[in-house]
């Protein structure tokens, strides 16, 4: 297989891999069953990624102001913004799962407002910034926040890459439609094993 990347330009961004929308107490209850069969998936991506020095990053969403920052003209957001009012900086829910983690070395990339996780905001300049060229994508979900996240990264001249087996979505069938027909002709599909033999990480 040619090479995917090179550890050391290359980042995983784990999209909204939070207790607030991927653990137990979920807002977005169908997204989280939906994406349970893809968390070991997104453990080991993160373990092996950090064995083998690649930058490890958690772009999570950190309403301010009672939820304020988000604007409710979406359905997606008026249909759950009241839920997540009470969260905040130092709030449980917006940190990263207990399976996936946050480790010494590891970015931590919050937004305050947007449905996309980068943009508008300082993450692609961040990663350039640190010698990234290329970026991998996992988490939740492929229905709108991986893909339009992907597109602008390809728009600012990044090689992507979506972990297909740690990128999640609801339901089964149009997840796995998305990636086929849609995140196929943006990105580079490859599995969490394939991406770790690729970085020599067990």
């Amino acid at each position: 297989m040619p090479t995917i990347s090179n550890p050391a330009s290359t980042a995983v961004l784990f999209i909204e891999c939070q207790n607030g929308l991927l653990g137990p107490d979920s807002v977005l209850p169908a997204i989280r069953d939906a994406a349970l069969p893809s968390v070991p998936a997104m453990s080991r991506l993160a373990a092996g990624a950090r064995a083998a020095g690649v930058t490890v990053a958690h772009l999570t969403a950190v309403p301010v102001r009672g939820s304020d920052s988000f604007n409710r003209r979406t359905p997606l957001f008026r249909g759950f913004m009241d839920h997540i009012a009470h969260w905040g900086p130092d709030h449980p829910a917006v940190q990263p799962i207990d399976e996936i983690g946050l480790g010494p070395d590891d970015l931590v990339l919050p937004r305050a407002t947007g449905i996309s996780p980068t943009y508008g905001n300082e993450t692609f300049k961040l990663l350039r910034n640190i010698g990234i060229d290329t970026v991998v994508f996992a988490g939740i979900s492929v229905n709108i926040a991986i893909t339009v996240s992907a597109a602008q990264a390809a728009d600012e001249d990044f090689r992507v890459v979506v972990a297909r087996d740690a990128a999640a979505g609801a339901p089964e069938e149009y997840a796995a439609a998305m990636l086929q027909h849609t995140l196929a002709m943006i990105a580079r599909l490859h599995t969490v094993d394939e991406l770790l033999s690729d970085w020599g990480a067990s």
